[in-house]
């Protein structure tokens, strides 16, 4: 019986001593993130996926989720 109570007493202490720490730099430091921006999506020809402007594969007015589909297409 007294080992629970030194546990609880310990637990409580514990408790005490961590809320009382300041918090962690890391954490402090660290400011909250701003949404992205939306983006222009444009589908691939080929198989119909959406994928941002600026990371398509332009074919003249045609867009491509990939190399492979491009070439496949212009085939």
């Amino acid at each position: 019986m007294k080992y629970l109570v030194l546990l609880v007493v310990l637990a409580v202490a514990v408790g005490i001593w961590r809320s009382r720490r300041p918090p962690v730099s890391g954490a402090a430091k660290t400011a909250p993130r701003s949404p992205a921006l939306p983006q222009d999506m444009v589908a691939c020809d080929y198989c119909g996926v959406h994928v941002p402007r600026v990371e398509a594969l332009m074919l003249g007015q045609r867009a491509y989720c990939c190399a492979e589909h491009r070439r496949q297409h212009s085939a």
